[in-house]
């Protein structure tokens, strides 16, 4: 017997350690729940109940080629290697495989798991899946990892060019093993379930999936580069969730993409050409956990900015997290986030700059309150994305660029749709007032609508100047 290991790879098809063990024998799959881990990774709830509803859905695409699937407890992953021997010496198991996943933790728990697993004779294997290119192997000249996405960029073209990344076939139906699938949880104690509302938004399945990305495929990315900054616009393809939990593969959107665009991923539709770049960008975030470990330890990318006078502003912290900061698009983006589990990605950079810089708070609490929430969580991004707007990440906005979120606002929600969505209470103001509703409302602003928590100018100046008493890297070195 082989055994397929899932994580943050819940699929059928293209699934590279699936296809591996399916090759060698008879296989099944086991899936642990790890409350206490997803705890300390700040998983949000909504988020796991999306990995239960895609498991349920890939029990029985399993179920129909007679691979059972297992579901073993481990409260943390330091249990990992205990849990998996004794699956392994009750099986029978003769090889383990996965699909390599990044990040301090995750290559501890693989480690360990591999160590312990091998001491009984079972063999362990893992495989390149959820990146396109090995960890280590974009290098600069030097031998370093990339630090300017757009020099990754180019290397990754290259390799490309040479030879795209194939997608896996899907296993074949086997014999019954005589080993029977456990029912897949439908909640794990800490993880409250989700409004029906923002399930239905979500509904799990590589079905779905890959309708989501055909349709974008056939109907959108064309159209992406020019409607993917304005969040009132359906011009994003809502397929990171799928990503994060492994229900659709990079390949299969990069052949999708590809498909569009005839092969070409340099020239010919803009949309495509922009939208393949994101899923680079995604890459390039998880080569820089690998490369740059502190990353993963709540470390900022740029050293020197660990000397940041951030604020402790426990009342603006929260104004931020309730929606309730009196910028409209500050808060209809909040509330977005709370209510769906989602955000448009222009406005995580909005908000993002908007908490580092106007309110100088720490980056590292938006990151955290962020994983609570999205259904889309995923290490490498969310921090890549926070320390890009924080000025302390790589290839990050320079301090001094800080996006107004007015003007964000009036350049990409001109009319308020997006606003008026989510802040039903500013229906009754025109597209100009929208904006800025305190300018509109005289002495008192809208009624039921909160005045501004923070001058934006004087904010943006507080910023400024906090960034510029920073020691250079130069100063750094010299006093080490």
């Amino acid at each position: 017997m082989h055994l397929i290991w899932l994580r943050t790879d819940l699929r059928l098809h293209d699934n590279t350690a699936l296809a591996a063990a399916s090759q060698r024998g008879p296989v099944a799959a086991v899936y642990l729940i790890t409350p206490e881990q997803w705890q300390a990774h700040d998983d949000a709830p909504c988020k796991v109940d999306f990995w239960l509803r895609n498991l349920q859905h890939l029990s029985q695409a399993l179920g129909n080629l007679n691979i059972p699937l297992l579901i073993r407890h481990a409260a943390t992953w330091d249990q990992a290697p205990t849990v998996l021997s004794q699956l392994c010496r009750e099986l029978s198991v003769e090889s383990v495989h996965v699909n390599e996943e990044y990040g301090i933790h995750e290559s501890r728990r693989d480690s360990a798991v591999a160590q312990a697993l091998e001491a009984d004779g079972v063999t362990f294997h893992s495989y390149l899946d959820q990146l396109f290119f090995q960890p280590g192997s974009v290098l600069t000249k030097t031998g370093t990892y990339f630090q300017v996405f757009s020099q990754f960029r180019k290397v990754c073209y290259s390799r490309l060019h040479s030879a795209l990344p194939r997608v896996v076939p899907t296993p074949k139906a086997q014999a019954e093993p005589g080993v029977t699938s456990d029912p897949v949880p439908t909640a794990v104690e800490g993880f409250p379930t989700p409004s029906e509302t923002l399930r239905a938004l979500w509904p799990a399945g590589e079905d779905e999936a890959r309708r989501r990305l055909d349709a974008f495929a056939d109907q959108q990315i064309s159209y992406y580069k020019d409607e993917r900054d304005f969040p009132a616009k359906p011009g994003t393809s809502q397929l990171s969730a799928y990503l994060a939990a492994g229900v659709v593969s990079p390949r299969q959107c990069l052949h999708a993409a590809l498909q569009t665009n005839q092969g070409e991923f340099e020239s010919g539709d803009i949309g495509a050409i922009t939208w393949i770049n994101e899923l680079l960008w995604r890459e390039f975030y998880k080569h820089i956990l690998v490369g740059y470990p502190r990353v993963s330890r709540h470390r900022a990318f740029r050293p020197e900015t660990e000397a940041l006078a951030w604020r402790k502003a426990p009342e603006d912290l929260a104004a931020w997290q309730q929606a309730r900061t009196g910028l409209p698009i500050i808060d209809a983006a909040m509330r977005q986030l709370l209510e769906t589990g989602w955000m448009h990605n222009r406005l995580r950079m909005v908000v993002a700059m908007f908490l580092t810089k106007n309110l100088l708070i720490d980056w590292r609490e938006g990151e955290r309150f962020f994983m609570r929430h999205l259904i889309d969580g995923d290490l490498a991004a969310n921090n890549g994305g926070w320390q890009w707007s924080s000025s302390t990440g790589t290839d990050s906005a320079p301090y001094f660029r800080i996006f107004s979120p007015l003007s964000q606002s009036e350049k990409f929600d001109g009319d308020g749709v997006f606003i008026k969505r989510w802040l039903p209470e500013l229906a009754a103001l025109n597209k100009k007032q929208v904006h800025n509703p305190e300018a509109a409302g005289g002495l008192f602003g809208v009624a039921d609508y909160p005045r501004a928590i923070v001058d934006l100018k004087q904010s943006r100046e507080r910023a400024l100047a906090a960034f510029r008493r920073l020691p250079s890297r130069q100063e750094m070195a010299e006093h080490e």
